[in-house]
């Protein structure tokens, strides 16, 4: 299990709140949170937290943009070892459709393309992961995921391409 780290936080009556945190190397490390939004990144004296060795001031987007760096990615790690090639978008079912008024069975596109049909949009309404009776009207909209083959496949075969 990964150690957790202390953060103390003390009230700052008319300025803000202050947030302390010892880190594990022995440095003492603040971040005063003013109440109109501007940050300060400070490094304190160990023995005496009063005295302040350095700080930088943060503007709004800086400490965003630091707490974006500073919170790891959970799924940093896949990134590294997977690269996903898929793709979705929304294919129209025309009257020029061969599969209008078909069902999805009857298109058999997983098996011919790869890709699949993961939802049915119809005016107002969704149906997620319509099984194989499901039968399209003209209007629907089909939403498809895949590699960028597979998808264009699948539209040939819905649009009758």
């Amino acid at each position: 299990m990964e150690p957790s780290a202390h953060v103390g936080k003390t009230a700052l009556p008319g300025v803000g709140t202050r947030y302390d945190l010892a880190t594990e190397s022995g440095r003492h490390l603040s971040v005063v949170v003013h109440q109109d939004g501007r940050r300060i990144l400070a490094f304190h004296d160990p023995e005496d937290e009063d005295n302040c060795k350095d700080a930088a001031a943060l503007a709004p987007h800086e400490a965003t943009a630091l707490s974006e760096l500073l919170v790891p990615d959970p799924v940093a790690h896949l990134h590294q070892h997977l690269e996903i090639d898929l793709v979705t978008e929304h294919i129209p079912v025309t009257k020029r459709s061969p599969y209008a008024g078909r069902t999805l069975g009857a298109t058999q596109a997983r098996t011919r393309t790869g890709a699949s049909i993961v939802a049915v949009l119809r005016r107002t309404d969704a149906f997620p992961s319509p099984t194989p009776d499901f039968r399209f009207a003209i209007g629907d909209t089909l939403v498809v995921v895949g590699t960028r083959e597979g998808v264009d496949a699948v539209a040939e075969l819905i649009t009758g391409g």
